[in-house]
């Protein structure tokens, strides 16, 4: 991330002081304290220049597209969740407070807005130990049998969903219907003592606006495909290393600092010129408020800390959600996989949220494309 003093910003805008003021206290630009000087602040590199851009007259349509899918305007309406002043929301009701108490399946009622309880069917098939192949191979199994979402009552979808969730919960938490899925993931990684925090981690990640998985599912939903086939989209783009599958790059920096040292691990990530994984996030200037909450319930292990404070203070940067999941999995001897099944079995109620919010807006998204090829005639 890259932040511009007040003189840079002004001159890319083309605007008074005033002007510039009046867009951070409007949320259009982020701002932060200069580390150098806490009298001063920078701006946001990206902000600033979106800003400008659009003052200057120049977007055209097909910029303004292209501008949205990369960390631009969201591109579609939603009232599910999103990011202010460097808090995360769902439906106006901050994620950090509701971690405190709330378990999945009340942020499931929150975001799906249902007025009855979560009823999960009961399985008494053989219970395997968590699993997102069986997660791929079980929502699979129901797509070709589910009904399409398009055309159908909320409730209607509310009732899917559900099952869809309780499909997801089987193969990534088994454990029995009657007890909360952090209990049932608690106790088939034979970790109780994990309980809670795996509540919290639930929590803080069912949601987080249009970002890359939700957007594939909002995409899938929007073609009227089954919230199954929803929801498999999603889990499919998460395993991606610039999501769900970030937490491995943090292994990987943990492991070089076991061997060579912390501040050497941490430096030659940047003399690579390779940014340190799992440091700062796009929506945070500051920090990231899932990760602040998620660390603020453990101890990490020595060694995370240390890269932890190594690391902000090379980068000036916060580390995210990703290296606070990976230190909680070491911290309690949880499965090495265990960041992606408990970001993969929270962001299911996102995806289906977010899938119903647009089914039932009956809108299909399809984008255009910029060519950019060979001359066609």
């Amino acid at each position: 991330m890259s932040w511009l003093t007040a003189e840079q910003a002004l001159n890319l805008l083309g605007t008074k002081s005033q002007t510039l003021y009046a867009n951070v206290s409007r949320g259009r630009i982020r701002a932060k304290a200069d580390p150098a000087d806490t009298r001063r602040s920078l701006y946001f590199a990206d902000d600033v220049k979106r800003l400008a851009t659009r003052h200057a007259g120049r977007r055209k349509t097909e910029a303004v597209a292209a501008e949205a899918i990369q960390w631009g305007d969201p591109v579609l309406p939603s009232a599910l969740s999103t990011v202010s002043n460097g808090r995360l929301f769902y439906r106006g009701k901050d994620a950090a407070v509701l971690a405190e108490s709330a378990s999945l399946e009340d942020v499931a009622l929150l975001l799906w807005d249902m007025k009855r309880p979560l009823r999960f069917e009961q399985n008494e098939t053989l219970r395997k130990p968590p699993s997102l192949n069986s997660a791929f191979s079980m929502l699979a199994e129901r797509i070709t049998g589910d009904l399409p979402s398009l055309g159908r009552s909320l409730p209607a979808l509310q009732n899917e969903a559900e099952s869809v969730f309780g499909t997801v919960a089987e193969a990534l938490a088994p454990g029995p219907w009657d007890q909360p899925l952090h209990r049932r993931l608690a106790a088939a990684w034979n970790r109780s003592d994990a309980e809670d925090v795996i509540r919290r981690s639930l929590v803080l990640l069912a949601d987080h606006e249009l970002n890359a998985s939700t957007f594939t599912a909002r995409i899938t939903a929007s073609a009227g495909a089954t919230l199954s086939a929803a929801t498999l989209s999603g889990l499919s783009t998460l395993t991606g290393p610039l999501h769900g599958g970030a937490w491995q790059s943090v292994r990987m920096l943990i492991a070089r600092a076991a061997t060579t040292g912390v501040d050497e691990a941490v430096r030659s990530y940047l003399a690579e010129g390779r940014p340190l994984p799992a440091f700062g996030h796009q929506l945070y200037p500051d920090v990231d408020i899932r990760g602040e909450a998620l660390l603020g319930c453990f101890t990490p292990p020595p060694l995370f800390a240390r890269v932890r404070d190594v690391g902000e203070q090379l980068v000036g940067e916060r580390v995210n959600v990703d290296f606070a999941l990976t230190a909680m999995t070491d911290a309690y001897h949880l499965p090495q996989d265990a960041p992606l099944i408990i970001f993969a079995l929270a962001r299911t109620v996102g995806w289906l949220a977010h899938a119903m919010e647009q089914a039932t807006s009956g809108r299909l998204i399809r984008p255009r494309a910029r060519y950019v090829g060979p001359p066609v005639p």
